[in-house]
């Protein structure tokens, strides 16, 4: 079982000594979150609460994921990052290619594409970007993206997507992970054709019955089911090492977590944010490890 901070809402200012204390308290990863803008009004209600509001107020920092990544990834040396969740359909599969890879080649690997279809009509139409297409034109960006990741020459002929033979330097040092987002059987199949699945947050009992259908997914795609599979919940019930140690023998590989809220307020200063999440790694982190060894 690993761990990812989530930096979803975070000051922009705040991120690099978050970023630095993850690292040395043993967090795995780090988590993205990605709009391009936040609209005062939207009529789209947002999938993830009851009511159909946001979770953000509209003072919230938005920073580009990909240019976060390449800051961050210059004053850490271990840390993993992945987005949660990043809107692919809402840009050019050209332009998120060199942006994903340049990320990945400026930390050495360290990056996984964590995509989703999205849910904001406004924002697509704002971007000029075809809403009711999304999920097919994200299926054909990401077999795109990773022709383009890849050595070499690229050729492609596809539905909405075509290029004559070209290349896109610079390359990842190696493939770089596509975990997709979504709670529904579309979305979990097509996690189960790449290589994981990022969820919202969920009970133990949710994610590791979602962790089952994945791997039955997989099963029915004809996924070797020996290789890494990353999922990766948030969960809402576990607190104590035993409840992680839990999770992971039920099939979640990590979870996302805002560590200092075990400890202070969402919103507490910077130094109580660090000290949370050194706290975190003491009490939960290593003892997780221990128990899992």
């Amino acid at each position: 079982m690993d761990f990812a901070m989530v930096t979803a809402y975070q000051p922009i200012d705040q991120l690099v000594p978050l970023a630095r204390a993850a690292e040395e308290a043993g967090f795995r990863a780090l988590s993205i979150a990605d709009h391009v803008v936040d609209l005062e009004t939207v009529a789209t209600p947002y999938p993830y609460t009851s009511t159909g509001e946001r979770r953000w107020g509209p003072d919230v920092d938005w920073p580009d994921p990909w240019v976060t990544v390449g800051a961050l990834g210059q004053v850490t040396s271990r840390l993993q990052f992945f987005t949660s969740i990043y809107v692919a359909a809402m840009r050019n599969p050209f332009v998120v290619a060199k942006a994903v890879g340049t990320a990945a080649a400026l930390t050495g690997g360290r990056v996984a594409l964590g995509v989703g279809v999205g849910w904001c009509r406004e924002e697509f139409e704002l971007l000029e970007q075809e809403f009711g297409t999304r999920g097919r034109r994200t299926d054909e960006a990401l077999d795109l993206l990773k022709e383009l990741w890849a050595p070499g020459w690229t050729e492609f002929a596809g539905e909405f997507y075509s290029c004559e033979r070209l290349t896109m330097k610079p390359e990842p040092p190696g493939p770089v992970p596509v975990w997709v987002g979504g709670l529904s059987d579309v979305a979990l199949r097509r996690a189960a054709r790449h290589d994981g699945w990022v969820g919202d947050m969920a009970t133990t009992e949710d994610a590791v019955a979602t962790a089952q259908r994945l791997r039955t997914f997989r099963a029915e795609a004809g996924r070797d089911l020996d290789e890494p599979f990353d999922v990766v919940p948030a969960l809402t019930d576990a607190i104590t090492p035993e409840d992680f140690v839990r999770a992971a023998r039920g099939g979640v590989t990590m979870t996302m977590t805002v560590p200092w809220m075990y400890y202070a307020p969402a919103d507490a200063p910077l130094e109580d944010k660090v000290a949370g999440v050194q706290r975190f790694g003491e009490e939960v982190i290593a003892p997780v490890r221990e128990l899992l060894a």
